[in-house]
């Protein structure tokens, strides 16, 4: 009986559950929400071009504090580039200083051209020497990259008819003619004594100096040598003090120019020093100290205050380097100018395209408008003379430069002086009614 109404209770459960399943619907699943409209994707960023640009001066040895104020020039000229984002074919152009040490030795100078060549640099700036310039001047000719010179004076380097080599700075023939004729007319010198560093620029300089000296009138009395790592000079400069010069040129750098002046001094010479470009430099007055005072020295361009943007260049050099421009940071940034002015030209970073465009360069620039002549030498260079007075380098005389260039120097040099004495009298009127 009980089994029996156990059964009747299953039946009846599974009846209930068969009733309850017919008569109510099973429940819908949610609609699927729609998926969000695809927001339309963002165009990609142009294309970026890298532009790789060499630069190559020494960065060790007596003189890599030349060769760093040349690499110091062309890295902010990129940094400037890169800045204001210059465009071509649509496309950002990213430049990049790809820096090398040629210690300025000329087969060191061959090996970081190779080298530069290989890593397939759309142009060159440098070298600093022209003993490193003129042999590693081939090589990109041979391989078709631009190469502008911030610094190498010696003009063999722009006189082998490479359509490849360039330079922003007066050349020896225009330097060492102002010099030789300073000496024989300005300073008098009825004898002269040459030295010279046997290298492609201390001996190219004193042989044009030496031609303008004679031209003048002076009679060159010795003609001695060294070497452009040389510190002792007593046995050359010995024998010039017995033939009484009225000045000795030296043709090299500072790193030799100041040691040989303490030793002048030492040796009691009673004698004008005259040097070049390689030795006007703040380190000739930290080398030779004293012994400097009433040198005279020339640099192939316009005093740095006397360039266009010189006074801006000057001011912003320091705040990015915490240095004094040496001598040829100006140009190295110039030389940078001028490759991405003929890259903007051109519309293209080829290199074939950027030596086909820069015969018709016209780049303003720190220095001045920058032109080339048939050879690639910078059209109306200046030349220079300073000398030593008070510990600091005092402006003589400018030669040459184009006339666009000294006007505007001297019209912001005017006015400059203007607005100084517009202060001064604003300052005095103020005290006045103070009182």
């Amino acid at each position: 009986m009980q089994q029996k109404l156990l059964t009747a209770s299953v039946v009846a459960a599974f009846a209930a559950l068969a009733f309850a399943g017919c008569g109510k619907e099973e429940p819908k699943p949610a609609p699927k929400a729609e998926a969000p409209a695809a927001t339309p994707a963002a165009p990609p960023p142009p294309a970026e071009v890298v532009v790789k640009i060499g630069h190559v001066a020494p960065l060790t040895g007596n003189i890599a504090h030349l060769g760093k104020d040349n690499e110091n020039g062309a890295k902010l000229a990129v940094d400037d580039l890169n800045a204001k984002g210059l465009m071509i074919d649509g496309k950002k152009v990213k430049f990049e200083l790809i820096g090398e040490d040629d210690q300025a030795d000329p087969k060191t100078g061959t090996v970081v051209a190779q080298k530069l060549v290989d890593a397939k640099v759309n142009a060159v700036v440098g070298h600093l020497n022209s003993g490193t310039t003129i042999p590693a001047s081939k090589i990109y000719n041979d391989a078709g990259i631009a190469q502008i010179s911030p610094s190498a004076t010696n003009p063999t380097y722009t006189q082998q008819g490479f359509k490849t080599a360039f330079r922003v700075m007066a050349n020896d023939v225009q330097q060492g003619s102002v010099l030789g004729s300073y000496a024989a007319k300005s300073l008098n010198a009825k004898t002269i004594a040459i030295i010279d560093d046997r290298t492609a620029y201390g001996q190219g300089l004193a042989d044009e100096v030496e031609k303008a000296a004679k031209a003048g009138g002076a009679a060159v009395v010795a003609r001695e040598f060294t070497k452009n790592d040389a510190t002792d000079f007593t046995a050359i400069l010995t024998k010039i003090k017995g033939k009484k010069p009225d000045v000795i040129f030296y043709g090299g750098m500072d790193a030799q120019a100041g040691p040989m002046l303490k030793q002048i001094k030492t040796l009691g010479i009673k004698t004008k020093f005259l040097t070049g470009d390689g030795g006007c430099s703040p380190e000739l007055l930290k080398l030779a100290g004293d012994s400097a005072e009433g040198a005279y020295c020339s640099q192939a361009g316009l005093p740095l205050d006397k360039m266009p943007r010189g006074a801006d260049f000057s001011k912003r050099y320091k705040e990015k380097f915490g240095t004094e421009v040496q001598i040829y940071s100006p140009y190295s940034y110039d030389a940078v100018l001028v490759i991405a002015d003929a890259i903007k030209r051109a519309n293209s970073a080829d290199s074939a395209k950027i030596v086909a465009e820069l015969p018709s360069t016209a780049t303003d620039g720190v220095t001045g408008k920058v032109q080339f002549d048939d050879k690639g030498d910078v059209k109306n260079g200046a030349i220079t003379v300073y000398t030593v007075k008070g510990g600091k380098l005092e402006v003589l005389e400018v030669q040459g430069g184009s006339l666009m260039t000294q006007a505007e120097s001297a019209v912001k040099e005017a006015v400059g002086e203007a607005a100084k004495a517009v202060g001064e009298a604003a300052k005095k009127a103020e005290e006045a009614v103070k009182k």
